[in-house]
């Protein structure tokens, strides 16, 4: 079956193979604990912080340091990218699912899925556990890649740890970096959550609360919101 995805009134459907899934702000709303560490991040470097929290989603934190602060060392954002790391493990105030999400990761316990995200181990751990989700057999972390979202290796990379092409693979997502991955690895993307709107994922779901997968038993998936 060929990979489409449609938006008619209400409902989006989609046939696909395989499911490639961010987690912050697609299966986890870690936005306070986000904000906390990178606002005071932002004051200890005389940065806007408003402006920040545009270019951290989705993002490894050494990535949006060089955005940022295009002149400083790659080592010092690198070293300081760990720090943060370990502050935002520890911060699991308000840490809690997407609407949807427990029920959305049983519903796709026996398909081919896998997490893509831009957090390490640890982080991902931390905050799927904080947001009571089971975390996926198959993952790809920050210590997986060697180039941080919008560079699609991470998404490829899930592809083929699943063992689909990528154009058999829906990437759910919320983040502009995000996005931009997985059109760049050849997928189409569900973008969810209000971020996600602004920045054309080919369908768009408020969050995972009213959205089902069925399987037709020709080994597609399909994906409807009610």
């Amino acid at each position: 079956m060929g990979t489409s995805l449609e938006t008619t009134g209400p409902e989006v459907i989609g046939a696909f193979k395989a499911l490639l899934l961010d987690m912050d702000g697609t299966l986890v709303n870690s936005d306070a604990a986000v904000e906390r560490v990178w606002r005071g991040w932002a004051a200890k470097h005389g940065l806007d912080p408003d402006e920040t929290l545009k270019v951290v989603h989705g993002r490894q934190g050494y990535a949006t340091m060089a955005a940022l602060l295009p002149d400083r060392p790659v080592e010092e954002n690198y070293a300081e990218n760990r720090l943060l790391l370990a502050q935002e493990t520890a911060d699991l105030d308000g840490v809690v699912p997407i609407a949807g999400a427990p029920a959305f990761m049983d519903a796709i316990a026996g398909l081919p899925h896998a997490l893509v995200t831009s957090a390490d181990a640890a982080l991902a751990r931390a905050r799927m556990h904080a947001a009571g989700l089971r975390m996926p057999e198959v993952r790809v972390t920050a210590e997986s890649v060697g180039a941080s979202k919008p560079d699609p290796e991470g998404f490829l990379k899930g592809a083929a740890e699943l063992g689909f092409d990528p154009a058999d693979c829906v990437v759910f997502e919320d983040s502009e970096a995000g996005i931009t991955a997985a059109r760049a690895a050849g997928m189409r993307v569900v973008g969810v959550g209000p971020r996600a709107a602004a920045f054309g994922p080919d369908a768009h779901v408020r969050d995972l609360a009213r959205l089902r997968v069925a399987a037709d038993g020709t080994g597609a998936l399909t994906f409807i919101s009610a």
